[in-house]
């Protein structure tokens, strides 16, 4: 008896243990896992709601909301809006795919520009049903028309979408998990995407079994491991981007198969302020800042694709510049503030003030203003610039010192139009869907300002309703 007592007992420690090891990862289940919480994943979670999905979760590895959307200043670009409609702005699907285009240097895919220039106007429509202000309309380099969508006062268009986008999930039931960032995407024995691995905050692993995923993990722009592989010259460069942006998404996508394009494609904004990895809006250009040198002069259309514009600053002295503007500028531009309080704008109540403050020769920053107000008068720019709009004679005048920043990531997973991961086979993977930045071929060698957000908007809402009309 005695035995046979010590022999139930060890089988029962035996068993205990198993069952211990075989619970120690938890296990959840729902219809869709959503990699990331900025815009793309928002926007797909909240879509996905809309179209009938009813178990979704949405994992962010960041203590908070927002990703790379939330320093998204700009605008959204979108062609035959309401808002152009109701400002009286002529402009064109068309005309949006060519800019698109030629900005990308014709290497975007055609289909997913299509795509993105169809369907952006709808896109303003729906985030402006869900709240959000975007009834401002303004200009953007590579733009031909006044397209670019911002909320009434120029204030930043980031935040406005993810508060948005944010609160529209969670009244709709979204389960979104911050602090909890997925370590793998699991597969079945078919290949079919069958959930995730997930490490939460205090690094307990947890799986979620799932029908579909949506990858909007965002770019790699703040990893500088993956920008030296792909572009070693500028691996020192600062960035813009937020410290979760480091590619994970593709990472993980790429152990399943996945193809990637454009991969090599990365954006170096033309006006950042390194120490701070601070990104002034194209919008204080747009709005009729010039780019002066340390001669004080100008040397370049500051409205050309940012790629151009970087290009030409990167050959002037110490690779800077100086962006120029005064109270015109500043008093129609709500993001201006951001950069008063961040201190990087010298103010003086005279040109020669502005001059003296920052180092340049006084007179020929005078005479530099003259001529761009005067070819504001003629409607004739000697360096090509069409967006003629706000003369700098107003008074209080301003300056920021600039030089080129990695911003943008345009290469990521190859998706088709109905936002499938393909493999390097050329086959879909069953079940992975991924949209904005964690993607590659909507933009191509250089995305235009406004694009970006454009771009989280359409692909994040079609991911979500693929992946609802998949797990039906």
């Amino acid at each position: 008896m005695k035995k046979r007592s010590i022999a139930l007992t060890l089988a029962t420690i035996i068993v205990s243990s198993f069952t211990l090891v075989s619970c120690g990862t938890k296990k959840e289940a729902t219809d869709i896992v959503i990699i990331g919480a900025g815009g793309a994943g928002l926007a797909a979670a909240v879509q996905a709601k809309q179209a009938g999905a009813e178990n979704i979760i949405v994992l962010e590895k960041m203590p908070m909301t927002g990703g790379n959307t939330n320093k998204a200043t700009g605008g959204m670009n979108a062609a035959e809006s309401t808002p152009q409609k109701n400002a009286g702005i002529e402009d064109s699907i068309e005309t949006m795919i060519a800019d698109t285009m030629k900005g990308g240097k014709n290497l975007n895919d055609p289909e997913l520009v299509e795509v993105l220039a169809n369907e952006a106007k709808d896109g303003i429509d729906w985030l402006i049903d869900l709240g959000a202000d975007l009834n401002e309309v303004a200009r953007a380099g590579g733009a031909t028309n006044d397209r670019i969508h911002r909320p009434v006062g120029g204030a930043a268009v980031g935040p406005t979408i993810v508060k948005t986008l944010d609160s529209t999930a969670k009244e709709l039931g979204v389960d979104i998990r911050t602090w909890n960032e997925v370590t793998e995407i699991l597969t079945d024995k078919e290949g079919k995407v069958s959930g995730v691995k997930v490490k939460d905050k205090e690094d307990k692993e947890y799986v979620i079994n799932s029908k579909a995923v949506v990858v909007a993990a965002g770019g790699f722009g703040a990893n500088k491991e993956m920008i030296a592989k792909y572009r070693e010259e500028i691996k020192d460069f600062a960035t813009t981007n937020h410290p979760g942006a480091t590619g994970d998404g593709i990472i993980m996508a790429e152990k399943l198969g996945a193809a990637l394009t454009d991969i090599e494609q990365i954006q170096i904004h033309p006006t950042g302020v390194p120490e701070l990895g601070l990104l002034i809006t194209e919008g204080v250009r747009g709005d009729g800042a010039i780019l002066v040198n340390k001669s004080g002069k100008r040397f370049y259309n500051e409205l050309e694709t940012r790629d151009n514009v970087a290009a030409a600053i990167l050959k002037e002295e110490d690779g800077e510049a100086f962006l120029i503007f005064e109270d015109n500028v500043r008093e129609g531009l709500h993001a201006i503030e951001e950069y008063v309080n961040a201190g990087v704008v010298v103010e003086a109540e005279s040109v020669e003030a502005l001059a003296e403050k920052i180092g340049v020769d006084g007179a020929t920053l005078k005479t530099t203003i003259d001529e761009y107000n005067t070819a504001i008068d003629n409607q004739l720019d000697p360096l090509g610039r069409t967006s003629l709009v706000k003369k700098l004679n107003k008074g209080n005048f301003y300056a920021i010192k600039i030089s080129p920043i990695i911003h943008h990531t345009m290469g990521g997973l190859k998706i088709n139009t109905n936002t499938e991961v393909i493999d390097t086979n050329g086959n879909v993977i069953p079940g992975l869907f991924a949209a904005g930045e964690v993607t590659g071929g909507v933009h191509g060698a250089n995305r235009l300002g406004g694009n970006a957000v454009a771009d989280i908007i359409v692909f994040g809402r079609r991911a979500g309703t693929m992946a609802a009309e998949f797990v039906k």
